[in-house]
């Protein structure tokens, strides 16, 4: 068996992983030259975690990213982000079209599995729907962001900053040139309103802009039916957002009030619901903030974004699933309804392995991380040891968020390799695990007699 044909026998989701894993070295390969550093150096475990950080498009930092890269490091951390929010089969994909070369069925299934829930045979258009959207989105970004800095930097230093921010929030990367992130901005409307935009865009995936698009922007196409997941999307990322912003807003009320700025008050709550979505940016110090709210958000991180986006995360649609799934059992309803839809029982069972197993790589990192801590590095003193730090870290890096209490500096190297690993999970990690779990193709297995067992 030749080389070749063995790698067109390779599942589409492994392929999806080596790819990744190939930007991730390549990424860190360059982040290692001298010229990508304004010190000249940087420690291979570091660029590893940043190169990591921006293909995952997740903004876990372990150095300041505006002091510490050159212009040509900025460049290359903006292009590894560029490259996975996008995917790097997308990408392979359209230079492959634009040269006019034909690509095979392998690659086929790969966009089918990463954009599409259905199968379809317009999946070129759509991925060239991708492109140009995402080209006209950061370019809309851009402008507005400029409009913006250009206020208080020279043009072309305010352009460069909004690229560089426009492209972060869109592929939901929350990667800042500032070293308090937007914290300086948190009242600023126009900034605000734009860096939310960009990131509920480019988290509510693909296909739903998709969807959306051939509902209302084609003409002459007969009246199409939005899809189910576009409906548990838009309605669990509404609900989700609208809920956070409530809920940051009561539990963090008396710091919010400190403030005169009405604007603070408003978008505050509102700018660090989205931002928990997958994107990292953040208007406030997260240390500060209190154990509740910190638990808010650790659950809206753990669902992340939208299938087929550029977030992670267990994804809002199994978030929409599971509660669909409850509220038909405490029913006795046998099948689970959506929006008059019945879901297939496959479907269910792999929401709910995909669940449990996302759990229990969560709480198996947190261990290893709590075993790899030397009890030096207490973000708060007044604690036995940081577990709420950890938990947090690991779930911001499964979800590819990016915020962190401030702990992402101090972790040792046992620290930088689990929190690497969960954030290539994170953000590769549910076709993978579709793949481990059900396989190729499902065997009913061996048959028993049936007993029954207690439970509750």
């Amino acid at each position: 068996m030749t080389w070749s044909s063995r790698v067109l026998k390779i599942h589409p989701a492994v392929m999806v992983l080596a790819s990744f894993l190939c930007a991730i070295i390549m990424g860190a390969l360059l982040l290692k030259l001298p010229n990508s550093t304004k010190s000249g150096s940087i420690a291979l475990i570091d660029a590893l975690f940043t190169a990591t950080s921006a293909v995952c498009v997740t903004g876990l930092v372990v150095v300041d990213t505006g002091s510490y890269f050159s212009a040509f490091g900025e460049c290359i951390i903006l292009l590894l982000i560029q490259i996975g929010g996008l995917g790097i089969m997308t990408i392979s994909v359209l230079l492959f079209r634009l040269f006019g070369r034909s690509i095979s069925f392998r690659q086929r299934m790969i966009l089918q599995d990463v954009f599409s829930h259905t199968p379809r045979e317009d999946i070129f258009r759509l991925v060239k729907s991708v492109f140009l959207f995402t080209v006209i989105t950061e370019i809309i970004g851009t402008i507005l962001l400029t409009v913006h800095w250009s206020k208080e930097l020279p043009f072309f230093q305010a352009f460069y900053t909004a690229v560089f921010h426009s492209i972060s929030a869109f592929c939901n990367a929350g990667f800042s040139l500032f070293s308090d992130n937007m914290m300086h901005y948190s009242d600023v409307f126009l900034l605000n309103i734009t860096i939310c935009f960009l990131i509920v865009v480019g988290g509510i995936g693909f296909p739903v802009l998709y969807d959306l698009q051939s509902r209302f922007l084609r003409k002459n196409r007969g009246y199409k039916r939005l899809s189910i997941q576009t409906k548990a999307v838009l309605a669990t990322t509404l609900v989700l957002i609208l809920s956070g912003a409530l809920m940051f807003a009561l539990l963090e009320r008396q710091t919010l009030w400190e403030t005169p700025s009405l604007s603070h008050r408003l978008l505050v709550p509102l700018f660090q619901s989205i931002t928990c979505r997958t994107a990292g940016f953040n208007t406030v110090d997260i240390a500060s903030l209190k154990d509740a709210t910190l638990a808010m958000m650790i659950f809206l991180m753990f669902f992340g974004a939208s299938p087929g986006s550029c977030g992670g995360g267990a994804k809002t649609t199994t978030l929409a699933l599971l509660t669909a799934f409850i509220l038909s059992r405490v029913q006795r309803k046998r099948r689970v309804n959506m929006f008059k839809k019945s879901i297939p029982p496959e479907t269910m069972t792999r929401s709910i392995s995909l669940l449990l197993v996302s759990i229990g790589i969560i709480s198996t990192v947190l261990f290893m991380l709590l075993i790899g801590d030397t009890g030096g590095n207490h973000l708060f003193p007044h604690r036995q040891g940081d577990f709420l730090a950890y938990l947090f870290e690991t779930v911001s890096a499964f979800g590819t968020v990016g915020l962190s209490i401030g702990i992402t500096p101090v972790l040792n190297l046992w620290g930088k390799c689990w929190i690497i690993l969960m954030m290539i999970l994170g953000r590769v990690g549910i076709l993978t695990f579709s793949y481990i779990i059900i396989g190729t193709s499902a065997t009913h297995g061996i048959e028993y007699s049936e007993e029954n067992i207690m439970i509750g």
